[in-house]
């Protein structure tokens, strides 16, 4: 079956460490082009793949079917587009866009193209989510009432030289960290009726959002869960990072998924025990039964696979099968955020 000809749009940290390795190491995949405006940091370790200084290069060549476009933010909604009418399909990194209407636009050229439109939402295949959608369908807690998701990181400066710190050209935790937490949260529970949000900047100079709480209301699919999530720049000692109460049981887990400090380390998705949590890092299962014998156990944790998201992507593109990450479902993500932003603002839980 012929291989997904494919070019990053970028190779700082988003290319080295979340693309790169898994198209590398996919058969189905061969990564043809590399954008590098002035470095050739990519060539020592993908000697194969063509480095260009631009990205109208990727635009021009026909052997490129598929274009990852992981540049900053602002640059999503431009270069996604551009892509588009070039006839690519394209894999585009979170956040989507910035704004709703320019999802719904490029989600409009990505239908009239007939090409592929997905966003990365890698976190679908984090161990502690898997392993929590295995213990849901499981109905392990019963009927579930309560759903805490918390992304912990503890940075107290402000990191210089970086977009990411001054608003200018988007950023903040919100869009950064926020579209994974709400994207886990539509995936388990579908859209909710109303969105309350606390939204701050806690660090000393900081200029853009570092904190934020976030509540879902009546989720479509099980209107009866509270569903709070949060993620702080001020946290040293972090949270749990998933709780869930439920009618028969609780489950806590602490700690994040491997796989992001496996890929900083420079291992590569393809060596054993790839993601895999070892027993001291699964979650905690407590529950009685309905003979009231209490149970209290380490619950085993599902390997992640940051892989299955390309994977995906082939078997859409050359077998026709559902596209997990499709751009139409993603962009209720951003509807949310936005929405949340105004729930800040106005001080007041607003109705989708």
């Amino acid at each position: 079956m012929e291989v997904i000809q494919t070019a990053l749009a970028a190779y700082g940290m988003s290319g080295q460490v979340f693309h790169a390795p898994f198209l590398d190491t996919n058969p189905h995949f061969r990564l043809h082009s590399i954008v590098e405006r002035s470095k050739e940091l990519s060539k020592e370790r993908y000697p194969q793949a063509r480095i260009v200084r631009g990205f109208d290069a990727l635009l021009e060549d026909p052997e490129i079917e598929l274009i990852v476009v992981n540049t900053p933010d602002h640059t999503h909604y431009d270069y996604t587009r551009l892509a588009l009418e070039a006839g690519k399909h394209v894999v585009v990194e979170k956040p989507f866009t910035s704004t709703t209407r320019q999802g719904e636009e490029l989600i409009a050229l990505a239908e009239k193209k007939g090409r592929m439109l997905s966003v990365y939402q890698n976190r679908r295949w984090d161990a502690d989510f898997l392993t929590i959608q295995q213990l849901l369908e499981r109905k392990e807690l019963g009927r579930l009432v309560e759903f805490e998701s918390t992304f912990a990181r503890y940075r107290n400066f402000i990191k210089p030289g970086t977009w990411k710190e001054t608003g200018e050209l988007g950023g903040g935790l919100t869009y950064n960290l926020g579209s994974h937490l709400i994207d886990q949260a539509l995936v388990l529970f579908g859209m909710p009726e109303s969105v309350y949000a606390d939204i701050a900047t806690m660090r000393t100079g900081g200029m853009v959002d570092d904190y934020f709480i976030i509540r879902l209301n009546k989720p479509a699919q099980d209107p009866e869960v509270k569903i709070t999530l949060k993620a702080s720049y001020l946290m040293c000692e972090p949270e749990p990072r998933f709780v869930l109460h439920g009618t028969e049981g609780s489950y806590v887990k602490h700690g994040v998924d491997k796989q992001e400090t496996a890929l900083l380390e420079g291992q590569t998705p393809d060596q054993p025990h790839w993601g895999e949590e070892t027993e001291d890092e699964w979650g905690i299962l407590h529950k009685v039964t309905p003979e009231g014998e209490e149970l209290r156990r380490s619950y085993p944790g599902i390997p992640g696979n940051y892989g299955g998201f390309y994977e995906n992507i082939f078997e859409h593109l050359r077998q026709g099968k559902p596209l997990l990450t499709d751009a139409r479902s993603v962009i209720n993500g951003i509807r949310i955020i936005e929405v949340a932003f105004r729930s800040f603002r106005e001080q007041r839980t607003v109705t989708l």
